[in-house]
């Protein structure tokens, strides 16, 4: 019986794993002096192709609303890993932009 479930449990451990190591994908970059608010305003960036080709456009500095100082992130959120499970088969592949005024 434990050696039919060691499979299932490696597969649940890994996945887990993976989930919570996803916050280490994220490139920040500051404007100006950086956030000075805390308002934070969010958008979805989709690729194909693994990756390579994009499908929408998010400009970070249009989601800023012409402030002077903002912070950018770019990360892949547990959010998007789960996303990602679904869509990578078709090469779709999305990561999600954050900019904090």
């Amino acid at each position: 019986m434990r050696n039919k479930l060691m499979p299932y449990v490696f597969a649940v451990l890994i996945l887990f794993g993976a989930t919570l190591s996803t916050g280490c994908m994220a490139h920040t970059h500051v404007v100006g002096t950086g956030a000075q608010t805390g308002m934070t305003d969010e958008a979805r960036q989709w690729y194909v192709l693994w990756g390579l080709v994009p499908i929408n456009d998010v400009d970070s500095n249009q989601m800023a609303t012409g402030s002077q100082n903002y912070t950018v992130e770019t990360e892949i959120t547990p959010l998007d890993f789960v996303i990602n499970i679904f869509t990578s088969f078709i090469t779709v592949y999305s990561r999600t932009v954050t900019v904090t005024k």
